[in-house]
Parts: C-alpha cells; structure tokens; sequence
C-alpha cells in the first residue's frame, strides 16, 4: 500500500527517538482526536504518542486506505498491551501537502 508520506511516517515512527520526525509529519496547529480527548499543536500531539507508546507498548499495521469526506481513511491492526489486542481500528487523516492537520482515532 503506497500511504501518503506524511500518513507513512505517523504509521513508522518510533518512540521516543522518533519524536522529531513525527512533530514534522503534522501542521503546526494539527489536532488529533483519541479516547475522548483532544490534543492541539505539535507540543501535545508528541506527548500524547510518547505516552500512549509508554503504556500500551503497541504497534500498528496498515490494512487498507480510501479517500472519504476530503480525509485519508486507514484501516490498521492495532497490537500492544490492552485489552482486545489486536483490534482494527480506523484513523482518519486529514492532510495539507505534506503535513497532517488532523487525525480522528477510533
């Protein structure tokens, strides 16, 4: 599957040490929904991952991507240290260029 390079990086970034290359994948006023809450701006997006990577120690692979109300749509099997894994989950993307502007978890 060719992800958009931006989807790409959120999808192979490692923590902590890839925190820098995440920050870049994401506008400067991106907003990523997951679990109820909302983080805005690059500060709160990186330790919102850091942390969720810190807990549930989980991994995610890619199984399809569509186009749907302007977003990029990934459907990815999510593996880590929580109850139900592995799980399908969906993320939705919405893009600017190279950057992600938001992301919807759920």
């Amino acid at each position: 599957m060719n992800l958009p390079d931006p989807i790409q990086t959120y999808f192979t970034a490692r923590a902590p040490q890839d925190a820098c290359l995440l920050a870049a994948a994401f506008a400067p006023h991106a907003e990523v929904q997951d679990e109820g809450q909302t983080l805005q701006g690059a500060q709160q997006i990186i330790s919102w991952w850091q942390a969720a990577k810190a807990k549930y120690n989980h991994s995610a692979e890619p199984l399809e991507m569509t186009e749907a109300d302007g977003k990029t749509v990934v459907r990815a099997r999510v593996s880590g240290d929580f109850p139900g894994s592995p799980a399908v989950l969906t993320f939705r993307f919405g893009l600017s260029g190279d950057r992600i502007t938001c992301l919807e978890i759920g």
